[in-house]
C-alpha cells in the first residue's frame, strides 16, 4: 500500500459523477482543501487539510465499498504528498479567487436561460455581466460580478445545489478570465450595466475561448421537459421558445393589477417582473423565467376570459421589462412556485377550467368557510374538503371557467386564518364522494 498521503487517488470516476459528489463522500471525514478532476482518465484527486483526515476516510473505506450514483469508486493514497498549482490548474482554473465564476450545470432538465441564472446568483451580489454557452462538459455559463467578494459568497453558498428540485446542479469555479465581454443582451448573454446593447444573436461569440454561444440547448432540453410531461409536450408547445416577456391585451384596466396578473401567470412558471402600460391601460408585460415557461403561459392563456375580458396573450419583441419606478418586481418572491418541484408543476399546467384547487389550507377550517372565501366571484356548483398527507385542502367548481378564474386572481396567496392560500386550476371535471 503506498505511503499515507493527505491526497486521495479515486478511480472509475464517470462522466456523471460531479466533483460535488465527491466532495459529499469525503466531507464527514475532514475539510477538503483541493480537487482536481482527471476526466480524460475517469479519475480523481482530493487532498484533504491533514493526512489524519485522509487515513480515517481510507479506512472507513476499506470495510464499506463507496459508490456514488450506483458506480462503485476505488480509493487509495495518492503518490503525491501535495496537490501542485500545477496540478490543480490542469483544467485551465485554479482556486485562486475572481470575481468572474464558470458554472457548470449538471442533469439539466429545464432550459436555463440568462434570466434563471440571475435569479440564481443576483441574491449574492450585483451581477454586471453574463454569458451561457454549449461545451463538451455540458452547458456552461460565465458569471462576472462587481466585485470578488460577491463571487466568493455566490460560490460558497450555491456549489453543488440544484436550480429546480432534483435537477440542474450548479458546478461552481473560478474562472482565470479577467473581464467578459458581451456583445448582445439576449437569453444567452446579458450586460446589465448597459441595458441598450441589440438583442441580435450571432453564431459565435466575439471571444472564441467561450464555445459557440447558442440560446439554450434545446432539442435535449425539450425531451427532458417532455418527461415531465410523461412522454410528451402538450399539443402546440414547441419547448424550443426563448423569448421571456409576454405582451397581454384586452385586460379590464378598472379589475387588474400587477399582483393579480402574478397569481395567474405564475400557474405556468416564475415571474421575474410585470409593468402595467400607463399609456396603454388594457396592456400589460409579463417577464417569466425562461422561455418554455413564456411558452406555456401563451399556449394556455390565450383568448381565456377575467373580468368580462378575453385576454389576448402573445410573446412581446421585447426581450425582457427594464427596471423601473412602474415595474412590479417578483424575482424574490416565495410566491413563486416553480423554485421546489418544478417537474410537478409543469404536469399541473393547464387552460382555466371550472375547478380551483386551494391547498395550505389552515388545519381547522370548514367547508362553508372555503365558500365564504371565493364565493362573491361566482356561483358555487359543489365543493370538498379533504386531507391529503395530513394537510387540508379543497376543490371548489364554478359554473364557468371565468368565475373560477377570478376567484383565482383574487384570492391566491390571501391569508386565511393565519394560512396563505394557494390556489391553482384541477384538470378534474367532477367532484365525486370517494375523492
Amino acid at each position: 500500500m503506498t505511503e499515507p498521503s493527505k491526497v486521495i487517488h479515486v478511480r472509475n470516476v464517470g462522466h456523471e459523477i460531479s466533483e460535488n459528489d465527491l466532495l459529499q463522500l469525503f466531507q464527514p471525514f475532514g475539510v477538503i482543501t483541493k480537487l482536481v478532476m482527471l476526466r480524460a482518465k475517469n479519475q480523481a484527486l482530493l487532498q484533504m487539510q491533514d493526512v489524519p483526515s485522509a487515513i480515517n476516510a481510507l479506512q472507513y473505506y476499506t470495510d464499506v465499498q463507496p459508490t456514488i450514483r450506483g458506480r462503485n469508486v476505488y480509493v487509495q493514497f495518492s503518490s503525491h504528498q501535495e496537490l501542485t498549482t500545477m496540478d490543480q490548474n490542469t483544467q485551465g482554473r485554479g482556486e485562486e479567487p475572481n470575481r468572474i465564476l464558470l458554472i457548470t450545470i449538471h442533469h439539466m432538465q429545464y432550459p436555463i436561460t440568462v434570466d434563471v441564472l440571475h435569479q440564481v446568483f443576483s441574491p449574492h451580489g450585483f451581477v454586471e455581466k453574463m454569458v451561457t454557452f454549449q461545451k463538451s462538459a455540458g452547458f456552461q455559463a460565465l458569471i462576472q460580478y462587481q466585485s470578488r467578494q460577491s463571487a466568493v459568497q455566490a460560490r460558497t453558498s450555491l456549489q453543488g445545489r440544484n436550480i429546480y428540485d432534483g435537477c440542474c446542479q450548479l458546478d461552481i469555479q473560478f474562472s482565470n478570465l479577467d473581464e467578459l465581454q458581451v456583445n448582445y443582451n439576449n437569453d444567452s448573454s446579458r450586460d446589465f450595466t448597459n441595458p441598450n446593447l441589440p438583442s441580435e444573436q450571432k453564431a459565435r461569440s466575439s471571444q472564441p475561448s467561450y464555445g459557440d454561444v447558442v440560446g439554450y440547448p434545446q432539442m435535449p432540453n425539450a425531451a427532458a421537459i417532455a418527461a415531465a410531461f410523461g412522454g410528451g409536450l402538450p399539443p402546440g408547445i414547441s419547448g424550443t421558445n426563448d423569448r421571456c416577456t409576454i405582451l397581454v391585451s384586452n385586460l379590464n384596466p378598472d379589475r387588474i393589477d400587477e399582483d393579480k396578473l402574478f397569481n395567474l401567470f405564475s400557474l405556468y412558471g416564475n415571474i421575474v417582473r410585470i409593468k402595467l402600460l400607463r399609456n396603454k391601460p388594457d396592456h400589460a408585460l409579463v417577464q417569466m423565467g425562461d422561455g418554455f415557461q413564456a411558452e406555456l403561459a401563451v399556449h394556455f392563456l390565450k383568448g381565456a376570459m377575467l373580468f368580462g375580458k378575453r385576454m389576448e396573450v402573445n410573446f412581446s419583441k421585447h426581450p425582457n421589462i427594464t427596471q423601473g419606478a412602474d415595474t412590479h418586481e417578483y424575482m424574490h418572491s416565495n410566491l413563486n412556485r416553480f423554485n421546489r418541484n418544478a417537474a410537478k408543476n409543469y404536469r399541473y399546467c393547464c387552460s382555466p377550467t371550472k375547478m380551483i384547487h386551494l391547498s395550505t389550507l389552515p388545519q381547522v377550517i370548514t367547508e362553508d368557510e372555503i365558500v365564504s372565501l371565493v364565493e362573491e366571484h361566482g356561483t358555487v356548483v359543489n365543493t370538498k374538503l379533504f386531507e391529503m398527507n395530513g394537510k387540508k385542502q379543497a376543490l371548489v367548481l364554478f359554473e364557468t371557467e371565468e368565475e373560477a378564474t377570478e376567484a383565482l386572481v383574487c384570492k391566491h396567496a390571501t391569508s386565511l386564518a393565519g394560512s396563505i392560500v394557494r390556489i391553482s386550476f384541477s384538470q378534474l371535471q367532477s367532484i365525486r364522494e370517494n375523492q
